[in-house]
């Protein structure tokens, strides 16, 4: 799902969230961010190195890093770990939560309650929490549907 996203928009993310940690703006900055906003995937920083590098071809691996690593800390961009895979990068800074399918290894947003926007968590008294996430596993849509259609008995 590539979404076009506005240069103007990805401009203002970035330049307000670079200014808060004291940071300039850098047209690698700007491809990189405008890269994650475009494909909401949770791309590893070899994919978004790839991505960008059909853009920007004289950017480097250690510039893509860096870049992310920065992004990552100015509040724009999340890191995403689950297990033993590469990190992966994700631009939706809203709460929410992820789905892994174990079958081709996406990464997919699992938002709160449309209605109310809270998740319905319930702790025991006394605990305070400051943020949480939760991993679901399991099979994606699209993988479920072609293993059903290459099962003997969907036949």
């Amino acid at each position: 799902m590539k979404k076009k996203v506005s240069v103007d928009f990805v401009d203002e993310r970035l330049n307000a969230g670079l200014a808060r940690a004291g940071l300039r703006f850098t047209p690698q900055r700007r491809q990189v961010y405008g890269t994650l906003l475009e494909k909401r995937d949770h791309p590893s920083a070899e994919e978004v190195f790839i991505r960008v590098k059909a853009q920007m071809p004289d950017i480097s691996m250690a510039t893509v890093y860096n870049t992310l690593d920065t992004l990552v800390k100015c509040g724009l961009v999340r890191q995403v770990n689950h297990e033993r895979g590469a990190t992966r990068y994700c631009s939706n800074m809203q709460e929410h939560h992820h789905f892994h399918c174990d079958v081709c290894g996406g990464v997919f947003d699992i938002e709160p309650d449309p209605r109310t926007g809270r998740w319905d968590i319930r702790l025991p008294k006394g605990f305070r929490m400051s943020h949480f996430e939760i991993l679901f596993r399991g099979t994606c849509p699209d993988c479920s549907a072609s293993n059903a259609a290459a099962s003997p008995s969907a036949a």
